[in-house]
């Protein structure tokens, strides 16, 4: 399976990608797949010639079709001005509207205070809500202060097995890596529909 990673972040290093990067390696570590990683900070001069030309420059056209060619992805922006940052809108803006359709998305975010921590549900959610992606049930949000407490490893692996769980075609459980170690164990049983509907004819 192929996982794209997408991070916005502009600095270097930069904690944007830092969670991006701990978010794949979670994902990795409960799903076999091939991880991708577009960092927009190298594609901002592209991205913007395509606003003005309508063409994707080659490094903005072969990220493009990584994302459309994905079976999952993690998206990861920084917090700007309470919402996602231009450079990451504009990238979404340019992509063909039907690439993210129906693929399991995990959305993420990091900021310099907690407070900016909804930005997960009124900006990111809905944005791909709008190109009908699939949203994994645990966004991830880190403030400074996350980095190195309690809590956002937790909340990492449970998104994360969230988001394995899905693109293996599995429903993201409560505990998101639940599924993926039944699976793994042998123990998930399915019974084909024919058996089932005889079961309840019987």
């Amino acid at each position: 399976m192929k996982l794209v990673v997408v991070s916005a972040g502009l600095s270097v290093p930069s904690s944007t990608r830092l969670l991006a990067d701990r978010l794949a390696a979670a994902v990795e570590r409960q799903a076999p797949v091939d991880v991708q990683v577009v960092e927009l900070r190298d594609l901002a001069v592209e991205i913007a010639h395509h606003f003005t030309s309508g063409f994707p420059g080659k490094a903005l056209a072969a990220a493009q079709e990584a994302v459309t060619a994905a079976d999952g992805l993690i998206v990861v922006t920084p917090v700007f001005t309470a919402s996602y940052s231009g450079l990451f809108k504009s990238f979404f803006d340019v992509l063909d509207k039907d690439a993210p359709a129906g693929k399991p998305v995990l959305v993420a975010a990091t900021g310099g205070t907690a407070r900016h921590s909804l930005v997960l549900d009124h900006a990111l959610r809905p944005l791909f809500s709008y190109l009908r992606a699939v949203v994994v049930p645990t966004a991830v949000y880190a403030a400074s202060e996350d980095w190195g407490a309690e809590g956002l490893p937790e909340r990492i692996e449970r998104a994360a097995g969230e988001l394995a769980a899905l693109m293996r075609g599995l429903p993201a459980a409560r505990d998101g890596r639940k599924p993926a170690r039944a699976e793994a164990d042998g123990r998930l049983t399915v019974v084909p529909f024919e058996e089932q509907l005889a079961a309840l004819r019987g």
